[in-house]
Formats: structure tokens, sequence, C-alpha cells
């Protein structure tokens, strides 16, 4: 009797284990296209995916193409619709045929407003000022005093960045 080898080595990719749940999830939203969701970013370009995500697909009776759903801020709505036709065709573009033909832009989930609720991209980082040479002078005089190194170095960092308040506080900034 010959024993049969396991036609996997024990370890299976993550993305073969969920595919066909992912691929279910996003057939009853009307997606197609699995990649629609999954790579959003790619399709629309960073810019637009940073201020929007796909929801849903409808399929009309009567006409020919979908209406895909697009979730956005309100703020970022009148910005996003002036794009709307260059965002459908890129989305055309990844289907590889005319499959959009409406693009519709909805300020919360059609779902429920706790779906509505979603950051879109991070938030950019904020660069932190450094002292000029003079505040860094002034600062370095004020704490001289100290014997200890470190502490010297940390009140001296402290004093500077005191000072860069004060002064950006009297020029109204």
């Amino acid at each position: 009797m010959k024993m049969r080898r396991p036609t996997t080595k024990g370890f299976a990719r993550t993305s073969s284990l969920l595919r066909d749940r992912i691929r279910k999830a996003s057939e009853s939203r009307g997606f197609a296209e699995t990649r629609v969701l999954t790579h959003w970013s790619e399709i629309v370009g960073e810019d637009m995916a940073r201020i929007c995500r796909p929801v849903d697909v409808k399929y009309g009776r009567q006409s020919f193409g979908a209406t895909l759903t697009v979730l956005t801020t309100g703020a970022q709505a009148p910005m996003l619709e002036m794009q709307k036709e260059i965002l459908r065709s890129r989305v055309n573009a990844a289907y590889g045929y005319n499959a959009i033909a409406h693009l519709r832009i909805t300020q919360t989930a059609p779902t429920g407003f706790s779906d509505g609720q979603a950051q879109f991209g991070a938030a950019p980082k904020k660069v932190k000022a450094t002292p000029d040479p003079e505040t860094q002078k002034e600062a370095a005089r004020v704490t001289a005093s100290f014997d200890n190194p470190d502490l010297r170095q940390a009140l001296e960092q402290l004093a500077g960045n005191v000072l860069m308040k004060n002064k950006n506080s009297k020029k109204g900034l």
C-alpha cells in the first residue's frame, strides 16, 4: 500500500485561505472584481484613495453598466465630483471594459452611519521646528550653570523650545 504525500508543505498562504471569503463578501456588494477593493489605491491613485473608498456596485435592470457608489467626506465631495469621470475611467480600466456607467458619491455609507465614519488616509506628519542659532545660543547661556551634561542638554532643548515659542507668539504666529 502506497502512502499519499500531502499536496501542501504544511503551510498555506493567507491570501489563498481568505480568497473565497473575500470573493463572497465582495460579490454580495456587487464587486465582480475583488481587485477594485483590494487594490483601490493602485487603481485610482494615492491622491483619490486618500479621500474616498468604494462602497458598492449596483446593476440596473434596464441600463447597461453599473453604478459605483463611492464614500467620501463632506469637505472632499465637491473635489471628487469634479474628478468623477477620471475616477470612473480608472475603475473601468481595472475591469478591462466599460463596466461602470455611473458614479454616485455619498457622504455616508448606505448601510448605516457607523460605516460612514472612515478615515481614508493618514494625516501628514508634523515637522518639528528647530530653534534658530540665536535662540540656541540664548538657551545655552541660560543652562550653562548646570554641571550634569545630560541635564544641561535636556534643559537647553527645553529652553530653546520655550524661547522659540515666545518669539513666535510675539510675531503673531
